[in-house]
């Protein structure tokens, strides 16, 4: 008799078998450095996660008295900084390499969304400073949010609402798009360069023995 967590199970193998979740190989051309900012801009995101979760549990007066408050925000902002800049350079990279090609056009769309998903926190974080800053944007962008007919639900100026929307929907929404995009990545492959050679080995480990299989392409 099948059940559906039976059906669940083969539909979940069928599109994305272990060896694909988890391989121990990856294609030659993943050597290439702009293959690299997509996994740095998760490394990012974690330390963002983590600083973000100790500053949450002990409020904005430990992270404006507190040495070690102030060290948790820096590294909290810092990791930000270096969140969106790998983003960007991981964007436009694969922009220029048409990283939708080979029916990846769903993975392509996860990643803007976690883009644009990711800004929209990343504001809600300035509001957070409490500081002169944080009031001016505040009330400089109600103004802008109420002409659009969102203010009477998205209030900037209500502290406890955008400090609700920052450490739990938004980072949720976040962490949920990359974890979809990534699991997309593993399902359809790494996108490979545009002037790829079709003899291109598409196993990245260096010591592998070439084989007759090497000119396959997947």
């Amino acid at each position: 008799m099948s059940t559906w967590t039976g059906a669940a199970r083969r539909w979940l193998l069928r599109r994305l078998p272990p060896d694909k979740l988890l391989p121990e190989d990856q294609p030659s051309y993943v050597a290439s450095w702009i293959y690299v900012f997509g996994m740095a801009t998760i490394a990012a995101l974690v330390f963002i996660l983590v600083s973000g979760f100790v500053l949450s549990l002990n409020g904005p007066q430990w992270y404006h008295v507190s040495a070690l408050g102030h060290f948790v925000n820096s590294v909290h902002l810092w990791s930000v900084e270096l969140f969106f800049m790998f983003m960007v350079v991981h964007l436009w990279g694969k922009f220029w390499m048409a990283a939708w090609r080979g029916g990846r056009t769903l993975t392509w769309i996860t990643g803007v969304v976690a883009f644009l998903v990711s800004i929209v926190t990343a504001f809600t974080g300035y509001l957070l400073q409490t500081n002169f800053d944080a009031q001016w944007i505040a009330f400089e962008a109600k103004d802008a949010l109420n002409a659009t007919g969102i203010g009477a639900w998205f209030n900037v100026a209500n502290f406890g609402q955008i400090f609700m929307w920052h450490i739990t929907l938004l980072p949720l929404a976040v962490a949920g798009v990359v974890a979809l995009h990534v699991l997309l990545v593993r399902m359809h492959g790494v996108v490979p360069p545009l002037d790829v050679a079709d003899s291109d080995s598409q196993l990245a480990s260096p010591d592998a023995a070439p084989s007759e299989t090497d000119g396959d392409r997947p």
